[in-house]
């Protein structure tokens, strides 16, 4: 079984307008509301791929009993731990060809809340083969949080795909409880190594450094433009496939769902690699955030060029 973790889930209102007005009334009629957060978005793609998933975090309220019953339509299992605040509302207006989001900071976790949670996830991680943990933390938990996290899988060999950014991925590298895959972007990569941007060959000379020596797995995405990945002491430049892309939204988060699944498989090295960048690139092709058409997998796959890369 793969675990998806989404510590701060949101349930997701899409409103589409022709025109929005200003300081007057708005009304709309194309209205979407989904269960929100990019380990729900993972934890959708794997169950779209046939895995036997699961999801955990922390629900409550109403919103919370919405996403509860979202996951069970789907076949998500539901893992998650009841908070007394109330998960929030993340709200995108689409209109004019724009994007305007208003987005709510959600709950505070209580002490007593974390520590419950941390109770349950021990018991999670003993009986998964894979842990995925995504997107930001909720108020009242530590910037380490994620580092307890991978502490708890590394003792029962369970493991870990992390997709952090800033300080939660600062934390984690600098950490001796290593995850077994990270996937920063270019631009979070250049955050971490304090630059403002990276060019291919500030990237590999990254990759290849002591940060990074004890993850065995590292996906630098790079958009349209693919990927450079360091499996161990290998690096590899991936070329993902022309598309027109009708929503990205998602990609990085079906990316980790593609390398959860290629691990589940057994598939290693460019294979895994070729997998999982596919499962990005399909979601793009789709207008759901968070979606995939599993019958395009083996063409997206065949698409996907990958070379290992020889430095002197």
């Amino acid at each position: 079984m793969i675990l998806t973790i989404t510590l701060n889930p949101a349930v997701d209102i899409s409103y589409k307008l022709d025109n929005l007005l200003l300081d007057t009334v708005n009304r709309v009629e194309d209205v979407s509301k989904t269960a929100g957060g990019k380990g729900l978005n993972v934890a959708r793609v794997l169950q779209q791929l046939g895995e036997d998933v699961a999801a955990s975090g922390f629900l409550g309220g109403s919103l919370g009993d919405f996403i509860r019953t979202q996951l069970a339509v789907i076949g998500i299992q539901d893992f998650f731990v009841p908070i007394d605040g109330e998960t929030r509302n993340c709200i995108a207006v689409i209109h004019e060809g724009k994007q305007t989001e208003i987005l709510e900071t959600g709950p505070v976790i209580s002490v007593g809340e974390a520590a419950l949670f941390l109770d349950k996830f021990t018991e999670y991680a003993e009986q998964v083969e894979i842990v995925t943990l995504s997107g930001s933390l909720p108020k009242g938990l530590p910037t380490d949080f994620y580092v307890e996290l991978v502490k708890i899988c590394n003792q029962y060999d369970t493991q870990v795909l992390l997709d952090a950014n800033g300080a939660l991925l600062t934390a984690q590298v600098a950490s001796e409880h290593k995850p077994y895959l990270i996937k920063p972007n270019e631009e979070e990569l250049a955050d971490l190594l304090g630059q403002t941007s990276l060019d291919e060959t500030q990237i590999m000379e990254a990759l290849e450094s002591a940060l990074f020596a004890d993850i065995p797995w590292v996906v630098v995405t790079l958009g349209a433009d693919g990927a450079i990945v360091k499996n161990n002491k290998t690096l590899y430049r991936a070329k993902a496939p022309k598309i027109k892309a009708i929503n990205p939204v998602g990609s990085g988060d079906s990316v980790i769902a593609g390398f959860a699944a290629g691990i589940a498989r057994g598939l290693e090295d460019a294979a895994l690699i070729k997998y999982g960048l596919s499962i990005g690139v399909l979601n793009a092709l789709e207008e759901k955030t968070g979606h995939i058409n599993a019958e395009k997998v083996e063409w997206a796959v065949e698409q996907m060029l990958v070379d290992r890369i020889e430095r002197g």
